[in-house]
């Protein structure tokens, strides 16, 4: 699935890079998510937004991370559970960013794209399954997979506030923030239950 999610992410980039500016409007209402996107009735950007990149840095670094986390995750899911898992984190994470810009930011019609929400997931996800594993940081500083995602999240909420302030950088941090809850959440009602379920069958 690992590999769907991927060709899916670059089809999509390359319709925003080759067709014609005439099409670029059917991009913008169908491939972007903001609070008025959604106001509008526009739904399923929830979810395509979150398969959408228009830039080549931008899908390159996504997916990277994706590849080196969700083929383990995938691994350790299944790939039902995992492709399930990844649509429910890009959706929550394309509505918290909704939601935040719209209550937070009081900037409704903010949009925003790209798989980064549902990576966020999928990496705290990893952080506790696997807490002890290094995460690179930046690509520099190796932490414990627990610490790094807590650095990161840390550094989300920063990002946040400094948004909220009227400054940063063009980042989602609300996506992110939402993907991230979302690893969480699954992690703590779902899968720790099984777990410890298959741990004391095996005892």
């Amino acid at each position: 699935m690992v590999h769907v999610i991927l060709a899916l992410n670059i089809l999509i980039y390359l319709m925003w890079l080759f067709l014609t500016p005439a099409a670029s409007d059917f991009m913008t209402a169908h491939f972007l998510v903001s609070w008025d996107a959604l106001l509008d009735g526009r739904i399923w950007v929830l979810l395509t937004s979150a398969f959408s990149h228009n830039l080549g840095f931008h899908i390159l670094l996504n997916m990277l991370v994706l590849q080196s986390f969700g083929g383990l995750m995938e691994q350790v899911l299944g790939s039902f559970r995992f492709f399930r898992f990844y649509l429910v984190a890009g959706i929550l994470a394309s509505l918290t960013h909704a939601t935040i810009s719209a209550f937070v930011l009081d900037q409704p019609d903010l949009p925003a794209l790209g798989a980064s929400g549902a990576i966020a997931g999928t990496v705290a996800l990893f952080a506790l399954l696997f807490p002890k594993e290094k995460l690179l940081i930046f690509g520099l500083l190796p932490l414990p997979a627990i610490w790094g995602a807590v650095v990161i999240v840390a550094l989300d909420l920063w990002g946040l506030y400094v948004q909220a302030g009227g400054g940063g950088l063009p980042i989602g941090h609300g996506a992110h923030l939402g993907g991230a809850f979302t690893g969480v959440a699954y992690y703590f009602l779902f899968l720790r239950r099984r777990m410890r379920s298959f741990s004391d069958h095996l005892g």
